[in-house]
């Protein structure tokens, strides 16, 4: 049977945006394209899970407006259960704007909507303590650190990805119970300023992602690094919750860490090279990349 992965956090849809440039202050850029999906880091991670052959469910919640149904069908299209998914009458679902230059660089503007909605109150925990593994993502602090709670004392492993804002909340409860963290080379700076990330751990595993110069290992037996895979890069939305993905994926299939940090960065080469942040491979293409590399 296949490993289940329980994600929980944002769900919203994505405008990606491509322009010639990111507009500076008072300058002015061009659309050469528009594209919609769905989007949120936990449903990216669901639905990379899904695509890497991996039983996936998911909590969030959404409105019930075009968009959200249409962010529910995508991932129902993708094979994600859908059951821990909270649909609020008279809500919007949250819309991210996504402007990506031809570098592939990404810029994000979003509207409140209704992604927040599930607190601990509303968590089933016999959902958490069915899964094998429980990946968090940015969310209310609260909602997370009771999710985290549960799965703590169910023994069932944590990993969290605190997102782009995470220096904004308080997730410190999150942190301290996760076996995995998930951070770009900026929060881990940051999370070491908080003593969350250290050169060397004791008790969990960091993962550090570089963008294009690959990412890093951090386990309480060593390091290892990866330089990642030389790609065109198209669009880097969603390339790191590929990334968490393929080394979730890995890891649970009894991959060592070597061998997960360079299925993840494949993971993520193969996402950036795509659009949208929906792009993330197959478990087929993922073997196939990675033969081809070999050669």
């Amino acid at each position: 049977m296949s490993p289940t992965v329980l994600t929980a956090g944002h769900v919203n849809w994505d405008v990606t945006l491509r322009v010639d440039r990111l507009p500076a202050a008072d300058g002015e850029a061009t659309i050469r394209s528009q594209r919609q999906s769905g989007g949120g880091s936990a449903a990216n991670v669901a639905a990379a899970l899904a695509g890497l052959e991996v039983d996936a469910e998911l909590i969030g919640s959404v409105g019930d407006d075009d968009n959200g149904l249409l962010a529910r069908r995508g991932l129902e299209e993708a094979g994600v259960s859908l059951s821990g998914i909270r649909v609020v009458e008279g809500a919007e679902t949250a819309v991210k704007y996504l402007l990506v230059d031809d570098d592939g660089a990404v810029s994000i503007l979003g509207n409140d909507g209704v992604n927040e909605a599930v607190r601990p109150a509303d968590i089933d925990a016999d959902r958490v303590r069915a899964a094998d593994h429980v990946h968090l993502t940015s969310q209310r602090p609260e909602t997370a650190a009771r999710i985290a709670s549960i799965a703590a004392a169910a023994d069932v492993t944590v990993s969290f990805d605190p997102g782009r804002r995470f220096g904004d909340r308080a997730y410190d409860e999150t942190v301290a119970a996760a076996d995995v963290l998930f951070v770009t080379e900026r929060e881990a700076a940051a999370l070491a300023d908080a003593a969350a990330v250290d050169s060397e751990p004791t008790d969990r595993i960091v993962a550090i992602t570089s963008g294009g110069d690959g990412a890093e290992i951090r386990t309480p037996d060593g390091s290892y690094a990866h330089p990642g895979f030389d790609v065109d890069s198209v669009d880097t939305a969603g390339a790191g919750d590929s990334f968490a993905a393929g080394f979730l994926a890995s890891r649970l299939e009894g991959a060592p860490i070597e061998d997960a940090l360079e299925y993840a960065n494949a993971c993520g080469a193969l996402t950036a090279s795509g659009e949208g942040a929906r792009s993330a491979p197959t478990a087929t293409e993922v073997e196939r990349f990675l033969e081809e590399r070999a050669d």
